[in-house]
């Protein structure tokens, strides 16, 4: 079928970004700090995706024990959604209803426009460049043709969209299971932490009450008012940016979760009275595709504590890739080959600018999930604070980029600068 319609463009930013989660948040505000006209798109009805839609209950370290890598405006956030709570203390309770007005705020101050239930369908472009970006909403469709566009979406929905270059998953395309976040009642926390969880896991496998034998459980996190967040169970099969697949994995997910309240309820201390009282609205998507940029953060960099002279900010989360299937050869590789890849205290990898810039288009950047890594260092640099760092970066060289047009007219030595100034973290030598 041949479909057309003549489209108003309805705006004309000099920065769009798409999607509103955590990297886009600090990339919008950032770009508009910095004095540029920015349109930030978000396709549900709140800021935050999997921190607050996808009810993700804690934020992974700011901290390398020794510096705040994570600061400026994602340690903004965080010192507003977790007041009182120590800069540097790891897993921090999430509470979704006060992160998502602290968003709000973020971008609501630093002048971005914004738009929720504003979905992207379609991405044009032409010799090199993304030109014009289509919507649908509940007005209808309308095109946004912006000066620099940053992909923020997660899941590379831009640059796929525009056609240009991007990996998913292992060398068989496979991708890490997903996992549909939960919140719960009625547990008696002190209790649940001195309860044997593994042992009590392994009983209940062999009790056949779950339909996966899933040993890779993260557990449960306490937030305000005797509510727990979930981070449980794993979705496996399940197909990156596939519509259908998505969809089996919400039912999958939240069918699941009545058998981890059996769990808990029947084995595990603390948890007796413990009742689910809610599933997120999206799922927790751990790997979707990546973006090819000008260049690729690798495992190695990780083992080397790479320093990049580009680099725009550091992180020192753990590789996290999570068990791929439910056998037990499985789980002995992952705690082989990946329990054991953290740092030490002050240690760090560096991020450099050119990971953040899609090769395939000229006024484009990325920030977040989807940015320039392969499977292992997206595995890291993919929680919330990797998110904050390199959504602040991606934000400041675009508002840089606007002028001339080009992602790649922007100097990463300018760059630090602004970015230290701003509060970033910048080795000595580079600020």
């Amino acid at each position: 079928m041949l479909y057309s319609r003549r489209l108003d463009v309805r705006y004309t930013p000099d920065v769009l970004v798409v999607g509103g989660g955590a990297a886009g948040v600090t990339a919008s505000a950032a770009a508009a700090r910095m004095g540029r006209n920015v349109l930030l798109c978000e396709s549900g009805g709140c800021f935050g995706g999997v921190g607050t839609t996808g009810l993700v209950p804690s934020f992974a370290t700011f901290s390398d024990r020794e510096n705040l890598l994570c600061s400026g405006i994602g340690l903004e956030i965080r010192r507003a959604a977790c007041p009182g709570v120590p800069d540097d203390q790891a897993w921090t309770s999430i509470e979704p209803e006060l992160l998502k007005r602290v968003y709000d705020d973020i971008v609501t101050e630093a002048g971005v426009d914004f738009l929720f239930f504003t979905k992207l369908c379609d991405v044009i472009a032409i010799d090199g460049r993304i030109d014009t970006c289509v919507f649908t909403s509940p007005e209808g469709m309308f095109a946004v043709r912006p000066k620099i566009v940053i992909d923020c979406t997660g899941d590379g929905e831009v640059i796929a969209l525009a056609g240009g270059e991007f990996e998913l998953g292992d060398e068989n395309g496979d991708v890490m299971p997903s996992t549909l976040c939960s919140q719960w009642t009625g547990v008696n926390y002190d209790e649940y932490r001195k309860a044997n969880v593994p042992e009590a896991l392994e009983k209940a496998i062999a009790d056949g009450i779950f339909t996966h034998e899933d040993r890779h459980l993260t557990g449960l996190n306490p937030r305000a008012n005797g509510i727990c967040g979930g981070n449980i169970g794993h979705i496996f099969g399940f197909r990156a940016a596939d519509n259908r697949s998505m969809t089996d994995a919400m039912v999958w997910g939240r069918k699941s979760l009545l058998e981890y309240q059996r769990f808990y309820r029947e084995y595990v201390r603390g948890c007796e009275n413990i009742t689910l009282t809610g599933t997120a609205n999206m799922l927790g998507i751990r790997e979707s595709r990546r973006i090819l940029c000008d260049y690729t953060l690798a495992f190695k960099d990780f083992m080397r504590r790479m320093d990049f002279r580009d680099e725009i900010g550091r992180y020192c989360y753990p590789i996290d890739i999570h068990i791929m299937n439910t056998s037990a050869e499985e789980m002995n590789r992952f705690n082989q080959e990946y329990r054991g890849l953290k740092y030490a205290a002050g240690e760090s990898y560096g991020i450099p600018l050119r990971a953040l810039i899609p090769k395939s288009f000229t006024n484009a950047f990325t920030a977040g999930r989807c940015m320039g890594a392969d499977r292992q260092m997206e595995a890291s640099v993919r929680v919330m604070p990797g998110c904050y760092i390199t959504g602040q970066a991606a934000g400041t060289a675009a508002a840089m980029a606007v002028t001339s047009g080009e992602a790649r007219s922007v100097r990463a030595s300018d760059l630090q600068k602004i970015l230290y100034r701003e509060g970033a973290y910048m080795r000595k030598e580079l600020r």
